[in-house]
C-alpha cells in the first residue's frame, strides 16, 4: 500500500468496525491453527509475515528457488572446472623440468618416480608465479565488481570475463605443445595465458554469486502451511541452500583436476590443458540461453560516495575514539543530524546507515579469512613441496590435492539434506558466526596435520632436511623419497576441505545480504580480495618455501589460525542473535529494478499496525 493509506480493519474481538488506523503493511485476518479464534497478521505483497512469537516458535524451512538459480550454478561449474582443471597442474608445470625418461610433452615414463614437469624453474618461481596469478584473480575483482555495480551490470561483466578466459585457454594449449616446450621458449606464452586467465576470472567471479542470489524470490520471512504445519520460509535458509549447491558445483568442477593430473603425468600438458578448454566452450551457449531468463540487477550508480558521507558524519560528530563503540553509527543518521539542527539535505535515509554498519561488520568478518585460506592447503607451494618428498608409488604427487573437491562434493549433500534439516527440525539455529567459527577451528586442526607430516618426511628422507630436492642430489636410480606414505597426505586435505563448507559458503551469503543494493558486487569482491591477501603473503614468503624451512611454513600459520578462531568468536558472536535481513528491501522481490531512498524514507514513516 502507499504511504498514508487508511483502511478499516477486519472485525475481531474488541475492535469496532468503524475504527480507522494507519498501517505500514496490508492486514489479513487468518484463522489460527486450531480455528478457535481469528488472528490479525501483517502481510506484504500477499505474504503472511510471522509475528514475534512465531519467529521464536515456528520451524524455519528453505523456500523453493527458481530454475535460473541452478542454471547459473551450472555456469559456475563449467567456469570453475576449466579454471581448476588447469590450475591443478600449474605448480609441477613450472617447478619441475621435463622428465628425462618422458615424451617431451611433460609426461613421465611408465612407472617413473619422476613427477610430470615442463619449465624446470624450481619451487620459488613456481610459488611466485602461481601466487601472483592467484593475487590478480582475487584482487582485480574489487575493480570489476565496482564497475559492474556502477556502469556495466553484472551479467555483461560475466560475459566479458568468459570471452577473455576463452582466448587464454587456447594460448595455454599452444604453450604446452611439445615443440614449444622443447624450444625452451614456453614460459612467454604460458605467462601471458596465465595472467589473461586471472583477468577473465576476476571479471567473472565477483558477479556470478550475487547474480545467483538476485534470482531468489525470498526476500522476507513469511509463513506458509506445509503438510499441515505452519512454518516460516526463511530467506537465510533459502539462500544458504542454493549457495551450498553453488559451492557443490564449484567443487564438482574442481574435480576435473583429477583427470588433468593424470593426463599431465601420462600424455603431457597439452592434453591436460585441452580438456578444460573443451568444457569451457559450453559457457557461451549457456549464457546466451540464460540472457532473457534472468532477473538482472541493472547498474544504478554506486552507493560508495554515500558511504564516505556517512563515515564523514560519524567521524566528525563522534570522533576517532568512538570507532567500534555503541552509538558510533547513530551520528551518521540523517534523523539524528536533523535533530541536532543540521540543515544539510541527504540523499539517503537512516536505513542506509544501518546497511553501511552491517557492511562494515561483514568486512570485519572477512579480515579473518586470509589466515584461514593459507591453512586451507598450505602456504604457497609448501604442500606441493611436501608431497614431492613422500612415497607416492608412481602416483602423481598432486593427485590427492583433488580430495579437497571430492570431500566437499560428498559433504555438501550431507549438510544440505541431513544435518541442516535436522537442526531446523530440532529448533537449533546454527548462525553464520557459529558456522564460520567451527570451520576455522576444523581448518586449524587439519593444518596441524601438514606440520606433522613434514616433520616425519624430513626425519625419514634419504636427504634429511633436503627432502624436496632429493631426486637432484642422490645418484640416478637410487631412492630419493621418504618412507612416509603419500596416503597420509589425504587427512589434512579432507579436514581443511570440509571446513570450507562452513566458512566460504557462509561468507558468500554475508557478502550479499549485509551490503547495500548498489554495492553487492563490490562487497562480494572484498570477500574474494581476502584470497588475494593470502596470495600476497604466499608471494612475500616464496623464498622461504623451500628446504629446510617447510615445517614452519605450515606451523606458523597454524598457530595464528588457532588464536584467530578464538578472537573471531568473541568479536562477532552477537551477530548470530540478529534477525536475518537482506539489504535489498522487501519490495525487491516484486520490483527488482528500482528502489529509491525517497521510497525507503516514506516506508520508514508508516505506522506499524498492531493487534487491537
Amino acid at each position: 500500500m502507499d504511504s498514508g493509506t487508511t483502511v478499516k480493519t477486519a472485525a475481531v474481538a474488541d475492535v469496532r468496525p468503524s475504527q480507522e488506523i494507519t498501517i505500514s503493511k496490508e492486514v489479513k485476518v487468518v484463522p489460527t491453527y486450531d480455528n478457535a479464534e481469528e488472528q490479525v497478521y501483517e502481510t506484504h505483497n500477499g505474504l503472511i509475515l510471522p509475528t514475534e512469537e512465531e519467529k521464536s516458535t515456528l520451524r524455519r524451512v528453505a523456500g523453493k528457488m527458481p530454475a535460473s538459480c541452478y542454471y547459473l550454478c551450472a555456469v559456475e561449474f563449467a567456469e570453475r572446472a576449466s579454471y581448476y582443471g588447469c590450475n591443478q597442474v600449474y605448480k609441477n608445470f613450472i617447478r619441475a623440468p621435463l622428465p628425462p625418461d618422458g615424451n617431451g610433452a611433460g609426461a613421465a615414463g611408465p612407472k617413473s618416480q619422476y613427477t610430470a614437469g615442463a619449465l624446470g624453474r624450481g619451487s620459488v618461481v613456481a610459488t611466485a608465479m602461481t601466487e601472483a596469478f592467484k593475487f590478480l584473480a582475487y584482487a582485480l575483482p574489487v575493480l570489476f565488481g565496482w564497475m559492474a555495480d556502477t556502469k556495466y551490470g553484472r551479467f555483461k561483466m560475466i560475459c566479458w570475463g568468459v570471452g577473455i578466459c576463452g582466448v587464454a585457454h587456447v594460448i595455454m594449449i599452444v604453450s604446452a605443445l611439445p615443440p614449444v616446450l622443447q624450444s625452451g621458449h614456453a614460459i612467454g606464452p604460458f605467462a601471458l595465458s596465465l595472467y589473461m586467465l586471472s583477468i577473465g576470472a576476476a571479471q567473472f567471479k565477483p558477479n556470478i554469486s550475487p547474480t545467483v542470489m538476485d534470482q531468489s524470490p525470498h526476500k522476507v520471512a513469511h509463513v506458509i502451511e506445509q503438510n499441515g504445519e505452519r512454518v516460516i520460509v526463511d530467506p537465510e535458509e533459502s539462500i544458504n541452500g542454493v549457495m551450498l549447491w553453488f559451492y557443490l558445483l564449484i567443487n564438482i568442477g574442481a574435480c576435473f583436476g583429477i583427470p588433468t593430473t593424470y593426463l599431465a603425468k601420462i600424455v603431457g600438458y597439452w592434453a591436460a590443458y585441452l580438456v578444460p578448454t573443451i568444457l569451457y566452450f559450453m559457457l557461451p551457449p549457456l549464457l546466451w540461453y540464460l540472457n532473457s531468463r534472468l532477473v538482472k540487477q541493472p547498474p544504478g550508480g554506486s552507493d560508495l560516495g554515500n558511504v564516505f558521507k556517512v563515515l564523514g558524519d560519524c567521524f566528525r560528530h563522534g570522533g576517532l575514539r568512538s570507532i567500534g563503540r555503541k552509538g558510533f553509527w547513530e551520528q551518521g543518521k540523517p534523523s539524528v543530524r536533523a535533530a541536532a539542527g543540521d540543515t544539510k539535505q541527504y540523499t539517503y535515509d537512516d536505513q542506509f546507515v544501518n546497511d553501511v554498519r552491517r557492511t562494515f561488520q561483514a568486512c570485519g568478518i572477512f579480515l579473518f579469512q586470509p589466515i584461514f585460506n593459507i591453512n586451507d592447503g598450505g602456504l604457497g607451494a609448501a604442500a606441493n613441496a611436501l608431497s614431492a618428498g613422500m612415497q607416492t608409488n608412481g602416483l602423481p604427487n598432486d593427485l590427492l590435492d583433488n580430495l579437497n573437491s571430492v570431500s566437499i562434493v560428498i559433504m555438501v549433500p550431507v549438510m544440505n539434506h541431513i544435518i541442516y534439516p535436522l537442526l531446523r527440525r530440532w529448533g537449533i539455529k546454527w548462525g553464520p558466526i557459529s558456522r564460520m567459527t567451527f570451520g576455522f577451528a576444523l581448518c586449524t586442526v587439519g593444518s596441524i596435520g601438514f606440520s606433522v607430516l613434514q616433520y616425519y618426511v624430513y626425519q625419514t628422507s634419504p636427504c634429511g632436511y633436503n627432502a624436496t630436492t632429493c631426486a637432484e642430489i642422490v645418484p640416478e636410480g637410487e631412492n630419493s623419497l621418504s618412507s612416509v606414505s603419500y596416503s597420509w597426505y589425504a587427512v589434512p586435505i579432507i579436514l581443511t576441505a570440509i571446513s570450507e563448507i562452513f566458512v566460504n559458503v557462509t561468507a558468500y551469503g554475508i557478502a550479499y545480504t549485509r551490503s547495500p543494493k548498489n554495492m553487492k558486487g563490490l562487497v562480494s569482491s572484498i570477500n574474494l580480495f581476502m584470497t588475494a591477501i593470502s596470495a600476497a603473503i604466499g608471494l612475500a614468503t616464496a623464498p622461504a618455501i623451500s628446504d629446510p624451512y617447510l615445517i614452519w611454513a605450515f606451523a606458523g600459520p597454524t598457530i595464528a589460525g588457532g588464536v584467530m578462531t578464538v578472537i573471531f568468536w568473541f568479536t562477532f558472536k552477537h551477530i548470530d542473535k540478529e534477525e536475518f535481513v537482506i539489504n535489498t528491501g522487501a519490495d525487491d522481490f516484486i520490483n527488482t529494478d528500482k528502489e529509491s531512498d525517497e521510497e525507503r524514507a516514506k516506508q520508514n514513516t508508516k505506522t506499524i499496525s498492531e493487534k487491537s
